[in-house]
């Protein structure tokens, strides 16, 4: 899928959840999602879990944190 497509799957929007990036549509922020995977949820449980949300919305939580990290800095402490 299109890069610019799964990304728009994802929005900012100061009246949803602070402004939090979230599935549009919805009020799930992004950081729950992953906060899921990364403690070992699978892509099945996830959608078990939030019926409301696809396959494609995972992979744009996926593909949105990785272009936020992609842009930060490293900062090194000496």
């Amino acid at each position: 899928m299109d890069e610019k497509i799964l990304l728009k799957r994802i929005e900012r929007n100061a009246d949803i959840m602070f402004g939090k990036p979230v599935i549009k549509g919805t009020r799930l922020p992004v950081d729950i999602l992953l906060e899921k995977l990364a403690y070992g949820y699978n892509e099945e449980e996830i959608l078990t879990e939030y019926p409301f949300i696809t396959n494609e919305d995972i992979k744009a939580v996926l593909l949105y944190a990785s272009k936020v990290v992609a842009m930060e800095e490293e900062f090194s402490i000496v």
